[in-house]
């Protein structure tokens, strides 16, 4: 452990690991994000160029996923690789990253809700779908999502201009939440408010999917994929809802085992922030026939002839599911 000294009246304890370990480390992030971020991409620039897809509120609510992914993992990753070039950051830049990726993380969970909403009505209210599900509809809905993740970051931000001298913001730390939003009773605020959002969105997963199952038990077309989505968000979702107990689970370990806090961390990192960046791509870019159509020419540049229109949509309102 080193002690920073930022030239104010702050002193940052800066936890540093091995050489070899922090290569490992880097190295591990920098592919996974790679290659997670390359695929989500190329699912970004699908839904773009093909209008059976962002017509379509599934979709939609989809691709707002995957560009938080994106988002999130790219923050994920930059914070790591300069933790380990610079040790300490601006405190105002920290606080700029830290709310972006804040607001990126919990969008996720309160996204997925809304698509097993979404699904629930394709499903159990087949007749009145197109009416309540609209392409408008749905972009209030995302509008929606980023109101409420904002909202839950802001009041952070309030306090620390509040009650942090000009002098902090000017300070470096070490770029994590807790170094500076400091207020004890911003812990508090945190906790309580993730710990309702998470009843909220897992009372939305249990009564959504539970119809769901039962619908795709009763019917006798495509009763096994639609039963292995559910499945499939419903993990997805699990993953998901750990960035409201991340904090928790790395207190928790620490605690046990304090020796261990970098690795802790670092691993805590990877399966609650990187790793369900992986099952988006699954859910739909590979298991849904119309995106794995399209997937596969862009994915692997190559140069098939494109899919006709109206062949397009029949598949796009057969797989949309």
């Amino acid at each position: 452990m080193n002690l920073s000294n930022t030239g104010s009246n702050f002193t940052t304890a800066v936890y540093r690991d091995t050489l070899n370990t922090a290569i490992m480390k880097n190295v591990i992030t920098v592919v996974l994000c790679i290659s997670i971020n390359y695929v989500n991409s190329t699912l970004v620039y699908t839904f773009t160029k093909h209008q059976v897809f962002n017509v379509n509120p599934r979709y939609i609510l989809y691709i707002h996923l995957v560009i938080n992914d994106i988002v999130l993992l790219s923050l994920f990753t930059l914070l790591q690789v300069l933790s380990y070039i610079v040790y300490t950051l601006n405190v105002s830049l920290c606080i700029v990253l830290l709310m972006i990726a804040t607001i990126a993380s919990l969008n996720n969970p309160l996204t997925l809700a809304f698509m097993a909403v979404e699904c629930y009505i394709a499903i159990c209210l087949p007749l009145h779908h197109t009416q309540i599900c609209t392409v408008r509809k749905t972009y209030v809905v995302i509008g929606l999502i980023w109101a409420i993740s904002i909202l839950s970051i802001l009041p952070d931000l309030f306090v620390a201009l509040a009650t942090e001298p000009l002098q902090f913001f000017r300070s470096r730390v070490f770029c994590l939440r807790d170094n500076v939003f400091r207020d004890p009773n911003l812990t508090v605020k945190r906790d309580v408010s993730n710990s309702v959002c998470m009843v909220i969105v897992w009372l939305t997963l249990f009564y959504t999917y539970f119809w769901i199952m039962f619908a795709a038990k009763a019917a006798a077309t495509d009763a096994k994929k639609a039963r292995n989505t559910v499945l499939l968000h419903g993990f997805q979702l699990l993953l998901c809802m750990l960035t409201y107990v991340f904090h928790l689970i790395i207190q928790g370990l620490t605690y046990l085992f304090p020796n261990e806090a970098l690795a802790i961390r670092f691993t805590a990192s990877i399966f609650i922030q990187v790793l369900p960046r992986l099952i988006s791509p699954v859910v739909y870019g590979l298991r849904d026939k119309t995106f794995r159509n399209h997937l596969k020419r862009y994915l692997f540049c190559t140069t098939s002839a494109s899919t006709h229109p109206q062949t397009t949509q029949k598949q796009g309102i057969k797989s949309s599911f």
